[in-house]
């Protein structure tokens, strides 16, 4: 259900501005994102899980308010960001 480090490094590679970048929202949004997946995937089999949805639905706002943050500050970043990861909107 949750991350690997491994493939945390790796998207914090893929997605970093410089090196050495694990916080700026392009990151931040790109492991949001994979943690939103496995838990996706988790529901499939566990419907009934209940306190996983509350925190899958934390994690999804707390994404939205980062993707908020990128728009107001960088549109051509943040219609960058969304196409790489595949999002809707």
């Amino acid at each position: 259900m949750s991350i690997t480090a491994e493939r945390k490094a790796e998207l914090i590679k893929q997605y970093a501005t410089k090196e050495g970048d694990t916080g700026s929202p392009e990151v931040q949004v790109a492991v949001l994102s994979e943690r939103i997946a496995n838990l996706t995937e988790h529901f499939k089999t566990h419907a009934k899980d209940n306190h996983s949805r509350r925190g899958l639905l934390k994690l999804v706002s707390q994404r939205r308010r980062l993707l908020d943050y990128v728009k107001a500050k960088d549109e051509s970043r943040y219609k960058s960001l969304i196409e790489s990861l595949g999002l809707r909107r």
